[in-house]
């Protein structure tokens, strides 16, 4: 029996239960929830920024903030109406009911909502009995009415209103019967969707799974939505758990951010639904723009990204051991869930102590590099050896590739650094003076050359530089963007091994490189080193290319 006959390929793409959803709509409430994560700060351009590539994605909803609560919400809000123009999504102003015991029509927050020309809104409103009466400080009567209240002047003005039921999940466990009577004021006055929030993140799938179902059913037609956070890292199982109940719009954030531990994560939800449940939820194109969009969004939040985020992280689909690796290569769904070109990402194979040939050997096709068997078993025992010593080339791509291209047979002959030294002076004013000296040979010229900088792989980076630049002046668009010290073998103290990372940008794109060596500044030169060469070995590659 062959081999395709006696083991028919997985099936990777869901089929969705009868009993399901057939369609759930995407709220993202990333400028509005994810902003209020530790450490992220945006300003009204970055948000406009981030609310273009949410359309971009496709998502239904785009929550843009609170206006009247900031001066930044207030300009986005402002400058939105003008400048973001939307081809997939709408854009939701979001605000609370009126104050207790207040008139709607003179509600500083509801009037905000109407004069920031959305179409649609989405109100929070208590619907746990033990902040109406200690929160607010106020008869249950009066909660009820706030939301009620609320909902029908906004109505009357014209627009589609969403009612978030902050804290339901704890309510409903506590007080059943005034959180649905909360929900059905809303309803009542003609509210297009009940959002039902685990505003804490305390509660469990089985939990969600088992309220939604007796809230959907309570409620009939009207819309049910989620809003989960993530403080039991049950975000996304939760308003899955919901939507297997009944509920079919989802509320969360690109890449889980939000306040505390985060919001239920859009680019896990999104393909849980569509591709393991086969629910609609964005088009194809939106689910294959995930990866994308989640670095995309992470560089414009300023947020370091999660490499191992499940679909669009860059580990998400790396592969290090020898037999996943091999496996892979003849059945590519043998170690992967899912297409990572369904959701904009790809295979990668990753090379270190733990790889063999077969690892090797994909890497280097990977790359685009022709490597011969007898190479490929010396290659083996060079990382072996080179992971042994410190080195991780699973962070240091460049390298690596460098690595994989010298036992190819690539040489890279652009210069000769025959010495360097490196003088770190300690002045009277107790500044500190870094001189590099650099002996060099480019272009069969030998040079000795001299830099000054901040500190040693400055100077070296500068001295180095002196000595090329007028042979090889596109190291002029090359930046140096981050610098990595890790002391390996701490128990040595002083005398440890340093691994040094380096990474560097073009303009086009960015690399890192890697050195290993007791000696730091050694350690550094060797990261430098392989960084400017492959720059220059990229800027000839690319100049063939064209030329080809």
């Amino acid at each position: 029996m062959s081999e395709d006959s006696s083991a028919p390929p997985l099936d990777r793409q869901g089929r969705r239960d009868s009993r399901w959803p057939k369609k759930v709509e995407i709220f993202d409430t990333t400028l509005r929830d994810g902003v209020q994560f530790e450490g992220i700060s945006v300003s009204p351009d970055d948000k406009l920024k981030v609310a273009g590539q949410l359309d971009f994605l496709g998502v239904d909803w785009i929550e843009g903030g609170w206006p009247g609560s900031n001066p930044k919400d207030e300009e986005f809000f402002r400058r939105a109406s003008d400048e973001l123009i939307l081809k997939n999504s709408t854009l939701v102003a979001f605000g609370s009911t009126r104050r207790p015991k207040g008139r709607v029509d003179e509600d500083q927050t509801l009037s905000a909502l109407v004069a920031a020309g959305t179409s649609t809104v989405c109100i929070v409103g208590k619907s746990w009995d033990y902040h109406v009466t200690e929160a607010l400080r106020q008869p249950l009567e009066e909660g009820i009415a706030m939301v009620r209240d609320s909902v029908e002047f906004l109505k009357t003005e014209g627009l589609r209103v969403f009612f978030d039921a902050e804290h339901f999940f704890d309510g409903y466990k506590r007080n059943p019967e005034f959180a649905l009577q909360v929900l059905e004021a809303a309803a009542i006055k003609g509210a297009d969707c009940l959002v039902l929030c685990d505003t804490n993140g305390g509660s469990l799938p089985h939990e969600v799974e088992k309220i939604v179902a007796e809230v959907v059913s309570h409620f009939g037609d009207i819309q049910i939505g989620m809003h989960t956070q993530n403080d039991t890292g049950c975000a996304v199982a939760n308003a899955i758990s919901g939507v297997l109940s009944g509920a079919t719009h989802v509320q969360g954030t690109i890449n889980g951010y939000g306040e505390r531990t985060g919001n239920c994560d859009n680019t896990v939800v999104i393909p849980n639904l569509s591709l393991k449940m086969g629910i609609e939820t964005l088009s194809q194109a939106g689910i294959e723009r995930l990866t994308s969009v989640s670095h995309h969004v992470a560089e414009l939040m300023n947020m370091p990204p999660q490499h191992q985020q499940p679909y669009v992280g860059t580990s998400a689909f790396a592969h290090k051991a020898g037999l996943h690796t091999s496996a892979i290569a003849r059945r590519p769904d043998s170690y992967e869930h899912v297409d990572p070109a369904s959701v904009g990402n790809s295979t990668r194979f990753l090379l270190g102590d733990l790889s063999g040939k077969a690892s090797v050997e994909l890497k280097a096709e990977e790359l685009g590099i022709k490597i011969d068997d007898r190479a490929l078993a010396g290659v083996v025992d060079e990382l072996k050896e080179l992971e042994h010593q410190g080195y991780h080339f699973e962070v240091a791509d460049a390298s690596l590739e460098l690595l994989l291209l010298r036992a190819a047979g690539e040489t890279f002959n652009y210069f000769d650094v025959e010495s360097f030294r490196v003088v770190v002076e300690r002045g009277r004013d107790s500044t500190f003076d870094t001189e590099a000296t650099l002996r060099i040979v480019v272009d069969n010229e030998r040079i000795l050359t001299v830099g000054e900088g901040d500190g040693p792989v400055n100077a070296l980076d500068k001295a180095f530089r002196n000595a090329v630049i007028d042979v090889y002046p596109e190291l002029d668009q090359v930046r140096l963007t981050d610098y990595k010290v890790r002391v390996l073998e701490t128990e040595k103290g002083t005398g440890a091994t340093t691994r040094v990372l380096i990474d560097s940008a073009d303009g086009e794109i960015s690399w890192t490189t890697i050195g290993v060596s007791e000696n730091i500044i050694e350690a550094s030169w060797l990261a430098l080193r392989d960084a400017l060469i492959y720059a220059l070995y990229r800027h000839r590659s690319v100049a063939t290319s064209s030329l080809d």
